[in-house]
This record gives structure tokens, C-alpha cells and sequence, in this order.
């Protein structure tokens, strides 16, 4: 049994897992430690201009020294820092992985958007059935980019990272609040050509089943399912028809922000960027569904994800 520690930090949140992982059976199994997320919206602003903001980086550093200080005090042996879209995008991205050296003595790695759809898959593969028998396709639904990975039970077939996700659309169209149907056009129109541009190396027509990954899916599926409280046990691995999840999505996009804030399994820091994670998922699914010709018809949302693929990478 060897205890390690993931941390995943995208365009909206950063997230920690301090695991035990267990592999005398051949199969690598996580054992939960400790698990938390940060909403700390590193990457805000930098879809206008190229950079971290002074506050972004502030939040992010503060939320790693305390990640800092969980891994010491749960004695893991390793540590892996992965950041994804928006360190990809920003220019004084050197600032934020001198700061993080500083804190966590491990540098962050600022990784390809192709090698977080093979973590996201990995993580997402590791815990749910569907696999057997189709060829999956993992969407991992973020703030500053979308990941679409094609796969199996051996392994990913096909993988494509896009610049769509809920921040970035949320302020380069969705501004007003509840957004104009001008604005959702715009963002719908970045969208379908987000999809076309993955469609031509994932071939999504060959999808059998299709599963959805991040914070906005696991959100928009607590919606869909009306839940009291976010529960992550509730929403794991939950099957929904794609009409529902539809439905869901369109609820949150047309809602104004403080009806969002309302709504018991809503965390404050999704509040403003759900709706653009709502239109990015809708369109997905619905693209998914023609292009299988009608035979995918449900989305299956998991809680284990990029953060579960970084902890199994960990040697």
C-alpha cells in the first residue's frame, strides 16, 4: 500500500486527493484519505488577456499551502501537482509554478490537453462497469477546456482537448444575467465548432455509451436528479435519459444567478459559470446523439475523474 497526493488545478477550481493505492491485485485501487476542492478561478480573465491576475494567483497559492499542509500531515510519500487549460494559455505562467515550487516543493506540471483527457479517462475507467463491452466516450467538461476521449476496456482509442469550457464562455459571451438569446447563440456557435474540431480526430459516430466528468456535469446531473444536498454517492454513476439531462441544463442557463445560489447543491463558486456548463453539455449530448444515429440516448455522470487518473499515474 503506498499513500500519495494528487492535486489537479484547472481554470475554475483546484482540487486535492490524498490516496492509498493498493495494487497486490494487478488492478490499481484508490482508497480516499482525503478529498476536498477549492473553487480559486485561476484562470479568470485569462481568455481576454493571456494572464494570470495578481488575486487569481493569490487564491491559488493560499489553497496550496493548505493542500501543503493536509499532505504532510497524512504522511504521503508523493505528491504530483498537474495544471491544465488555462496555465497552458497564460504567458506568465513561470510566476505561478515558482510560487507553487515554493509552497508544495514539487513543481506543477503544465500538462497537454491530450494528456488530460488520457488522465481523465483513466480516472473516470477505474471505477464504472459501463466499459465493458463499448467503446466510451469520457467527456470532462472544465472551466477553460473540454476533453473528449474515446475508449475501452484496454484504453483510449481516441482524445481531443478544445478551448470551450464554463469560464471561458462565460466571459467571452454569457455576460448578462439570465444571458440574452444573442449571447447564447454566440457561445452555441463556439461550441459546435468546438465538437467539429474534436470530431475530426475522436470519432464520436462510434460512441456506444457516453460519460461525463468535472463539476458542471456533476452539478447540471444533482439538478436533473432534484436533489436536497449535494451527494456524490447519488450522483456517481447516475444514468440519466439525454432529454432530462437536457432539460437540466436549459433549467440552469435561463436561470438568473441568484436562483442558482439558491438551490441546495450549488456551490458558491459555480454560481456565475454553471449556465455556460449547462449549454456546453446539452450541445454535446445532443451532437453525440445524431451522429450515433439515436444510439446513445443516456449520459452517465462520475464523480472520479482527472484527479483519480493523476493519483493511479503516481508510481
Amino acid at each position: 500500500m503506498t499513500r500519495v497526493a494528487a492535486i489537479d488545478c484547472g481554470t475554475n477550481s483546484i482540487r486535492l486527493l490524498i490516496a492509498d493505492i493498493d495494487r497486490s491485485t494487478g488492478t490499481p485501487r484508490l482508497t480516499d484519505v482525503v478529498r476536498e476542492m477549492r473553487v480559486v478561478r485561476l484562470g479568470e480573465g485569462v481568455d481576454a488577456t493571456g494572464e494570470f491576475t495578481q488575486g487569481a494567483l493569490e487564491r491559488t497559492f493560499a489553497a496550496t499551502a493548505d493542500y501543503a499542509e493536509l499532505i504532510r500531515r497524512h504522511g504521503a510519500g508523493t505528491t504530483r501537482f498537474v495544471a491544465t487549460s488555462a496555465s497552458r494559455d497564460a504567458r506568465n505562467r513561470d510566476v505561478f509554478v515558482d510560487g507553487i515550487r515554493d509552497l508544495l516543493g514539487v513543481a506543477p506540471e503544465v500538462i497537454s490537453g491530450n494528456e488530460e483527457a488520457a488522465l481523465s479517462f483513466a480516472g473516470a475507467s477505474s471505477v464504472l462497469p459501463i466499459l465493458d463491452g463499448h467503446e466510451v466516450l469520457v467527456v470532462d467538461l472544465g472551466g477553460g477546456s473540454t476533453e473528449f476521449v474515446l475508449g475501452t476496456a484496454a484504453g483510449v482509442t481516441a482524445a481531443r482537448s478544445v478551448d470551450i469550457g464554463c469560464v471561458r464562455l462565460t466571459e467571452r459571451h454569457l455576460r448578462d444575467d439570465p444571458p440574452t438569446p444573442e449571447q447564447i447563440a454566440a457561445a452555441e456557435a463556439d461550441v459546435d465548432e468546438a465538437i467539429a474540431l474534436a470530431g475530426r480526430e475522436v470519432p464520436l459516430e462510434r460512441a456506444t455509451a457516453v460519460v461525463g466528468v468535472a463539476g458542471s456535469i456533476t452539478t447540471i446531473t444533482a439538478h436533473a436528479l432534484g436533489l436536497t444536498e449535494y451527494s456524490p454517492d447519488a450522483i456517481h454513476g447516475a444514468e440519466l435519459p439525454i432529454d432530462k439531462v437536457r432539460d437540466a441544463s436549459s433549467d440552469l442557463l435561463g436561470m438568473v444567478r441568484a436562483d442558482r445560489a439558491a438551490l441546495p447543491y450549488m456551490h458558491p463558486g459555480r454560481v456565475d459559470v454553471i449556465g455556460a456548463g449547462g449549454l456546453v453539455w446539452r450541445r454535446i449530448l445532443e451532437q453525440v446523439n445524431g451522429l450515433s444515429g439515436g444510439r446513445v440516448t443516456t449520459a452517465t455522470a462520475s464523480e472520479h475523474d482527472i484527479l483519480d487518473g493523476i493519483a493511479l499515474s503516481i508510481g
